[in-house]
Parts: structure tokens; C-alpha cells; sequence
């Protein structure tokens, strides 16, 4: 590939190929291409006048140079529609859209004679006309009929000028506003998409084999067991589970389905195991139908944006009385037309989902994925944050420390049939067990009868007609009354001291013990003390590990509430407890276990590797792995609900003062519309400002 620098700096480098040199399909092969290099952390396209803007890790930049001299654009694989990152488009879009009305305005201003701008003017009142008469024949009185008024009395009165600015900016108010709703769908869209890279999909013999989704099509037959995401949009052939549709229907309770029902990709099977026919491979419909919920739910709506929005149309009915009075004492119609071309219903209504939409993409942009603007209020308004300890506190990826055997089993064998009983679940102290057993080549068949997983519990199965049990101590020895001789106490105690232990049972017999390393995140203590600077009054932990390894956490990290070996329903009662007490709550988990809870609490935050269950339940998901996130968030969630209040006042001080200059006749009504108009459309701008401060 042929190319120019053009500006050279240290991780930092533009090229220029030339126009045509690549087209808009090619462009996003080669942005994909490039952010697939390990040494390449960013990298645009532009097809129009052919440049390349990438990011690279330091000293590499002639290993660069040189991939970029073996690509060929024409032979890159071509990136589907829905995969593709169109942020730069629906910029230039807008930019377009923008100087596209400012040069018509102009044109139409200097060039056309009075007679076709009066012509103009009055066809482009018409829709405004028609949407505020459709309001009233409704029974409302709200911001539809205001502008409709609006411009009708400025024609009314021969005022062409003022009625033509009036439709001026309230078409870039409306484009700034569907501008901003697609920069955050879009960069939601990319944040939400599910990636599942396998799935266990049937052979010829009829064993299921780990299979990359790629190869997978339609017409093939796959098995999704607990907490797994259905990839495809399928028909169950056997089985029956607990689906969570709420990415679908946005009901949070889940639906049994069984053979000959439809499931749907992104879903996720909460309880059972189902056997899907692929009809359809991709998922986009759950990517689209998110979306699509955020953007229209009123529940998911912050209380404060739904708010403004019901006080901008209570405002309407107060604007045609101030005018009505203004009339009356007055007798002068300019008067009265000047007070009710001011209100402040449009900047209230316009400027605080604004606000809302652009906080949430820029979460998107900290790689925080919030799912409607209440949670962000709700994360404000927190006094209270409850942690899960395991894969939230402590790192994401624990590692296997000791594998302790108990007679008459070895070691490979504790190992080999732990990982092969924990394989099909998605929680990181199984992926540290399956780790395990492949860093020390052990290779295991399934010959085990079909698993069931107790939440927060453990795994019941059969291996060879014998019972195998895998889980905590007290699923293992207190619920399901394996005998524990003196001799293995005693090892339990000594080898398990301050650490997470997983058990497992064969027939009646306590096969063995493996001890996991699950080291605390390093900042954690960091985020703990940053929470509690910006307001957090209670700090709570919530495990299932015993107390003294609970307690050891706790000392570590400052925190002086914790919670030991307890349950899902307990961590959610204890979620519930907190509410009653009046306090809000934020619960960070990342299990299937932690669900309950996530539910219970007023806003709830899922982690980047959490279960599939624990991301749907979660109003936040975290896409980095860094818990400093969640300090990010929260001065994110203070600014903006600081700048919707100095918005409200900016407002209603800016619009009483426009009232008071076209009562005393100081404003004429011209002079009153424009100044009301761009004050709305400053302020909406002025709202799409980042909330956060960039790092010095």
C-alpha cells in the first residue's frame, strides 16, 4: 500500500494515500485490520482524501510502517454493515446538515426577492402549524402549540423575518438533538454487542464440541446450559430453562420455554439446558432491540429529565396567560407578541435530555455501558455501596494455588474431574480449574451425565453411576452430608487458611480440596477511599468465603462492613434491609450468584467479565477491568445532575429577562424570538460538553 506521512510524532502517525486510493467498504476493512494489531491501540479511515490516523504503542513504529506496506485494500475481507463504527459518518452528516441550513439561510436571505421568501416561509410554517393544531384537537397544550403560536402571530402580524428565524433555529435545535441521540446510540450499540467466540455444537456422533461461532450455521444444532447467552436465534429441539428475555421485552422475570419454542440471540438461560436448531446466526436483533429500549422506555428515563419534560409543557398554558395579560394591561399586540415568543418550556425540555444522552455516551467513551439516563440520577444519588468480593474486589482471573487430594484419590484425578464438571459454567474460579487442568495437559472426556448448578452452591452430577459433587464447604459437607474425617479437617484448617476452597465429592467420599489464589484488584483500596471522598457514606462486602478470609479483605482495603458465607436470597435481603433504612444503594457483582442482589438495588453495577445473567440483571456494565470506573462514574453522574440545575437557572433567569424587556417594549418581538431561540439552541450545545475535566 502506497502512502504519504504527512505528521509524524511518537505513537502517533497520519498517512495519506490519496484520493480514491481506497473506497468507504475498503476504509473499514482497514481500520479493522489495523485495530486487530496487538501494537495498534487506535486507528481511522477516511476514503474521502484517503488518510490513515492511528495510535500505536511506543517503538513500534517501523514494525508498522511495515504491515502497512503488505496491505492490499481490494483483498482485506469485507466488514458487514452491522459491525462497522459509523461515528465519522453521522459526524460529517451533521456538519453537513449544519452548514447546509446555514448556507440556504444565507442564500435564501440575500438572493430571493420578498415575495417567494414570504411564499417560502409560509410553506415551511405549515408542518409546525399542523403539529400544534394535532395537539390541541388531543386535549395538551404543550411546547407543539407554543411554536405553532408563535409563528403564527409573527404571520399574523407580516413579521416574515421573525417567523423564518423561529423555524431556523428550532430546525438546528432538532438537528443538534438527533445528532446527539445517534452519537450515543451508536456508541452504546458498540458497547452493549455480545461476543461469544465458541459455542458447543453437535457433531455426526452426537457429542458436542467446542466450536468457534464463526464456523457455525444455519440448521446446526447447538447447547446452551446455565448462565449461558444464546448466540443464534434458534427453535429448542430438547431441554427446557428459565430464559431472561429482558433484552428482548425489557421484563426483567424469566419465561420457561421447551421444545418448539423460539429463542432469541442474547437472551440468556438462567436455569436448564436446551438443545437450539440455528435459524438465524448473528446478534444484531439484540443489539437493535436494547437500543431500541433505551431510546424509547419512559422507565428508563431519568426522574429528573421526565421532570423537566412534564414541567416544559406545564410552563405552555403560563406563556399564553402572560401574553393574554400583557395585551390587556397594555393594549400593544407587539407587546404581547414579544412575551410569547419567550418561554421556557423549549430550552427545559430540550436541554436536560441532552444532557442526559451525552453523559451516557460519555460513560460509553470511559467504556461504561449505562442502560437509561435514571441510573445515572441513581448512581448520584447513592449513599450506599454493597461489593461482592470475588471477581469485583479481587481480580477477574484467579489462579488454581494447591490441589490437595484426600485417599484413596491422586491429584490428576481431583483436577481432571473437577475441571471437567466446572467447564460449562462461566464463573472465574471455574475458568482458574479448566486453566489448570489444561497448563498441565490434562485432557478429560465428558462422562458425566448431564450437570446441574446450584447457585452459589455448587455442581451435582454422575460420573460412572457415582454421585459428583463440587462446591463450597457448605454445600458439599453441610448440605449434602458428606462425612469429613478429623484428619481432613485438619488439613482443611491448615491448607485453607485465608483463602477461597473449593471441594469435591465422589459417591460419599471427599475427594480432595483446591485451594484458589484470588489476590485483591491493585486499586481497589485505591476506588474504596475515592468513593468514600465523593459522598459514599456506607461501604459494604458481601462473600460466600468464611469469615476469617472476609475479614482479611476487609483490613486490607478500609472497609469496616462485611458480610460472610452468605447466600444469593441473603445478599439481596440484605440490599432490601438498606432500602427500608432509607439509604440508596449501588450492589457491584459479577456471578450469577450476585443476580438478587443486582435486582434488589436501586441502581446495580455488573463487571467486564461478569456472567451473562449478572450483565443482563446489571442497570451498568463496566467494560474495562479497572474498579476506578467506578469513581468515574460517579463524578460523572454529580456533574451531570450539577449541570442540569445551573441549566434550569440559566434558563429561567436568561427567558425572565427577555419577559420583562418586551413587557416594558425595550425587546421588540424580532429581537425577543432570536434571542430566545439561540439562547435554547447555546444551551443544548453547551450540554453536549463533556462533564468530566480531561486529565492534566
Amino acid at each position: 500500500m502506497k502512502y504519504t506521512i504527512v505528521h509524524d510524532m511518537p505513537g502517533r502517525i497520519r498517512l495519506r494515500c490519496g484520493r480514491n486510493a481506497f473506497s468507504l467498504d475498503e476504509g473499514y476493512s482497514i481500520t479493522s485490520v489495523l485495530m486487530a494489531q496487538t501494537i495498534v491501540t487506535d486507528a481511522k479511515a477516511s476514503s474521502i482524501n484517503g488518510s490513515l490516523l492511528i495510535f500505536y504503542v511506543d517503538d513500534s513504529r517501523s514494525l508498522l510502517l511495515d504491515f502497512i506496506d503488505t496491505l492490499v485494500p481490494a483483498e482485506l475481507p469485507v466488514i458487514p454493515p452491522a459491525e462497522r463504527d459509523t461515528t465519522s459518518e453521522v459526524d460529517a452528516d451533521f456538519q453537513y446538515a449544519l452548514a447546509f441550513r446555514i448556507v440556504r439561510r444565507l442564500l435564501f436571505r440575500g438572493l430571493l426577492p420578498s415575495p417567494v421568501r414570504h411564499v417560502i416561509t409560509l410553506f415551511r410554517a405549515v408542518p409546525y402549524v399542523v403539529r400544534g393544531i394535532k395537539s390541541l384537537l388531543n386535549f395538551r397544550i404543550n411546547v407543539d402549540v407554543l411554536d405553532a403560536s408563535s409563528i403564527g402571530v409573527s404571520l399574523a402580524q407580516g413579521d416574515y423575518r421573525t417567523a423564518s428565524s423561529i423555524m431556523f433555529l428550532l430546525s438546528l435545535s432538532d438537528l443538534l438533538e438527533d445528532y446527539t441521540r445517534k452519537k450515543t446510540k451508536l456508541a452504546l450499540a458498540g458497547s452493549l454487542s455480545v461476543n461469544v467466540d465458541t459455542v458447543w455444537k453437535q457433531d455426526s456422533y452426537g457429542n458436542f464440541i467446542s466450536t468457534p461461532i464463526s464456523q457455525l450455521e444455519e440448521d446446526d444444532t447447538i447447547i446452551v446450559r446455565t448462565s449461558g447467552t444464546i448466540p443464534v436465534d434458534g427453535t429448542i429441539c430438547e431441554g427446557e430453562a428459565y430464559i431472561n428475555e429482558a433484552c428482548m421485552t425489557g421484563e426483567s422475570q424469566s419465561v420457561l420455554k421447551k421444545a418448539e419454542d423460539s429463542v432469541y440471540a442474547g437472551t440468556v438461560v438462567e436455569d436448564g439446558s436446551i438443545v437450539i436448531k440455528v435459524r438465524a446466526i448473528g446478534n444484531g436483533t439484540r443489539m437493535n432491540k436494547i437500543i431500541e429500549l433505551i431510546d424509547q422506555s419512559e422507565n428508563l428515563k431519568a426522574d429528573v429529565q421526565s421532570h423537566a419534560e412534564n414541567l416544559a409543557d406545564s410552563i405552555v398554558p403560563f406563556s399564553f396567560l402572560a401574553s393574554g395579560l400583557a395585551f390587556l394591561l397594555t393594549r400593544n399586540a407587539t407587546k404581547a407578541a414579544s412575551v410569547l415568543l419567550v418561554d421556557y418550556s423549549c430550552a427545559i425540555k430540550l436541554a436536560t435530555p441532552i444532557s442526559v444522552i451525552s453523559a451516557m455516551r460519555e460513560a460509553a467513551n470511559h467504556k461504561i455501558v449505562v442502560k437509561g439516563g435514571k441510573f445515572l440520577e441513581s448512581y448520584a444519588l447513592a449513599d450506599t455501596i454493597v461489593f461482592d468480593k470475588t471477581g469485583t474486589l479481587t481480580v477477574a482471573s484467579p489462579s488454581v494455588s494447591e490441589v490437595i487430594p484426600f485417599p484413596p484419590y491422586n491429584r490428576t484425578e481431583v483436577l481432571k474431574t473437577s475441571a471437567c464438571l466446572e467447564e460449562h459454567f462461566p464463573h472465574s474460579v471455574a475458568h482458574a480449574i479448566v486453566h489448570k487442568a489444561e497448563q498441565e495437559n490434562l485432557k478429560h472426556r465428558e462422562e458425566h451425565a448431564e450437570v446441574e448448578y446450584v447457585v452459589a452452591h455448587g455442581i451435582r452430577s454422575k460420573l460412572h453411576g457415582k454421585k459428583a459433587l463440587i462446591g463450597s464447604y457448605h454445600f458439599i459437607v453441610e448440605d449434602e452430608w458428606i462425612p469429613v474425617t478429623p484428619e481432613q479437617k485438619s488439613i482443611i484448617e491448615e491448607k485453607g487458611h485465608g483463602k477461597s476452597a473449593i471441594f469435591l465429592a465422589l459417591g460419599d467420599t471427599l475427594a480432595g480440596m483446591i485451594c484458589i489464589d484470588d489476590p485483591l484488584r491493585p486499586e481497589a483500596a485505591e476506588t474504596i477511599q475515592a468513593l468514600r471522598e465523593s459522598g459514599i457514606k456506607k461501604i459494604i462486602m458481601l462473600t460466600g468465603d468464611s469469615d476469617e478470609a472476609a475479614r482479611d479483605v476487609s483490613a486490607q482495603l478500609g472497609i469496616t462492613e462485611y458480610q460472610a458465607q452468605i447466600l444469593p436470597e441473603d445478599k439481596a435481603s440484605v440490599i432490601e434491609r438498606l432500602k427500608e433504612e432509607s439509604h440508596q444503594v449501588i450492589m457491584v457483582g459479577d456471578g450469577i450468584n450476585d443476580s438478587p442482589a443486582l435486582a434488589a438495588a436501586n441502581v446495580s453495577v455488573s463487571m467486564k467479565d461478569s456472567s451473562d445473567i449478572a450483565r443482563e440483571v446489571a442497570d451498568i456494565t463496566l467494560l474495562s477491568t479497572d474498579l476506578r470506573a467506578l469513581v468515574t462514574l460517579r463524578h460523572l453522574s454529580l456533574s451531570l445532575m450539577e449541570r442540569i440545575q445551573k441549566n434550569f437557572h440559566v434558563i429561567i433567569g436568561f427567558n425572565s429577562l427577555l419577559l420583562a424587556g418586551g413587557l416594558i417594549g425595550f425587546i421588540p418581538p424580532a429581537a425577543s424570538a432570536f434571542l430566545h431561540n439561540f439562547s435554547t439552541m447555546f444551551i443544548s450545545a453547551a450540554s453536549m460538553r463533556p462533564c468530566l475535566k480531561p486529565p492534566v
